[in-house]
C-alpha cells in the first residue's frame, strides 16, 4: 500500500498546492531539476523539503522545482513522460510500470520496511487475519490491496474472503463509523493520529503474515534521464541524501523545515508532524549502512509476489507470466558513495 496515500484522512481538507518552493526560473546558470510528488506534502517527503530550504540543491548547482501532486498525472505518468525528472512512488507502481515497459527506475528507497498494517478497533476482538474471513474492508481501490490481504488471511488460517465495501470517510475514522470492520493504515501517520485520540487499534503487519516486505515510498527516475544525465542525478541525490540524513539525525528541525517550506494550514498539527518524525527517523536506514539502500532480494520477492497474484498486468492488459528483469527496476548507482 502507498504510504504517503495513506495519510488521505488527515489532509483531504487542504486545497490541492499549484506551486512548491520557488519559482521555475534559474538563477546564476544552475540546472533545472523538477520532483513530482505523489500526494499532498506529508512527511514521507521531509529529506526533499529540508534539501531545498538549506540550500543544499543550490549548493549542488540545481534549482529544484517540487510538482504538487495532480490527479491523473501520477508520479509514475509524468516521469515516464519526461514530464519530471524524479518523483514519488513505491514498489508496486514501479513494477506495474515495468511490466507495461514504461522506463521507470527507483533510485532510493526512502524508508527500508513496510510500515503499514491491516488495521481493527481493539474493542471488535479483531487481533489477527484469520479474523478478517467475511469481514468488511474499506480500502483505496489499489489492484494490490485484495490479492495481499487474501494472502494474509489464508497465512493465518482463514479463507481469504473478505467483503470490500465504499466509505465517506477514510483509515481508522472508517472503523469508528462502523461502516468497516478493517482498513489498511500507515501507522507513521494514522496509527499517531488514532493514538493521540485515544482509539485502541490491533494492528497487523502484512510481512508478518506471507507477505514480503517492500519498499514504500521509492524515489523514481527515468531511465533516458539517468543515461544523458548521469552526472545531474547523482548531485540531486547527494543533496536529498543530505535532507534525509538530517531529518535522521535532527527529527524535530526536519519537522519544522518541512511546515516552513509549505503554506500556512497546509499542517494543522504541527505537533502531529513532529510526532511522525521522529517514527521516521530510525526507519530511513534500518538496516543500511547509507539511506537510500535498496537490495535486490525486495525487487525480487514482492513483484513476483505480485505476478503470482495474477494481477500484474502488461502493456496490453495481459497477466505478466514468468520473470521480469529485476535488476532493471532499480538503481543504487545514484546514491552517494
Amino acid at each position: 500500500m502507498r504510504s504517503s496515500r495513506l495519510v488521505l484522512a488527515a489532509l483531504l481538507p487542504l486545497l490541492l498546492l499549484t506551486a512548491c518552493g520557488d519559482d521555475n526560473s534559474s538563477g546564476g546558470g544552475k540546472t533545472k531539476v523538477t520532483i513530482a510528488l505523489d500526494w499532498l506534502p506529508n512527511t514521507n517527503h521531509t529529506g526533499v523539503f529540508v534539501a531545498k530550504q538549506k540550500g543544499w540543491y543550490e549548493a549542488e548547482g540545481l534549482d529544484v522545482t517540487i510538482l504538487p501532486y495532480a490527479e491523473g498525472a501520477t508520479p509514475d505518468v509524468q516521469v515516464a513522460a519526461g514530464k519530471a525528472d524524479f518523483g514519488f512512488s513505491f514498489e508496486e507502481a514501479v513494477a506495474m510500470a515495468r511490466a507495461a515497459k514504461r522506463p521507470v527506475v527507483s533510485v532510493a528507497a526512502v524508508i527500508q520496511k513496510n510500515s503499514s498494517a491491516l488495521v481493527a478497533l481493539k474493542s471488535s476482538g479483531i487481533e489477527r487475519p484469520a479474523q478478517l474471513s467475511g469481514k468488511r474492508y474499506a480500502g483505496f481501490g489499489m489492484p494490490f490491496e485484495e490479492p495481499v490481504i487474501s494472502a494474509m488471511i489464508q497465512c493465518d488460517g482463514g479463507q481469504g474472503k473478505f467483503e470490500s465495501v465504499t466509505a465517506n470517510t477514510f483509515g481508522f475514522e472508517a472503523l469508528q463509523a462502523k461502516q468497516a470492520d478493517f482498513v489498511w493504515i500507515f501507522m507513521g501517520w494514522e496509527g499517531l493520529v488514532a493514538s493521540r485520540q485515544n482509539v485502541a487499534l490491533n494492528a497487523m503487519s502484512p510481512t508478518r503474515y506471507c507477505v514480503p516486505d517492500y519498499y514504500t515510498p521509492v524515489i523514481i527516475s527515468n531511465e533516458k534521464f539517468l543515461k544523458d544525465r548521469a552526472d545531474v542525478a547523482r548531485k540531486f541525490m547527494k543533496a536529498t541524501a543530505r535532507g534525509y540524513d538530517h531529518a535522521i539525525a535532527n527529527p524535530d528541525d526536519a519537522a519544522d523545515t518541512l511546515i516552513a517550506a509549505n503554506p500556512p494550514g497546509t499542517f494543522p498539527d504541527a505537533a502531529l508532524v513532529k510526532e511522525s518524525a521522529r517514527f521516521l527517523a530510525p526507519k530511513y536506514k534500518e538496516g543500511v549502512a547509507r539511506w537510500g539502500e535498496q537490495s535486490l532480494q525486495v525487487w525480487t520477492d514482492y513483484p513476483k509476489f505480485m505476478i503470482t497474484s495474477g494481477k500484474l498486468v502488461d502493456g496490453e492488459g495481459k497477466p505478466v507470466k514468468g520473470d521480469l528483469d529485476y535488476k532493471a527496476m532499480f538503481s543504487n548507482d545514484y546514491l552517494p558513495k
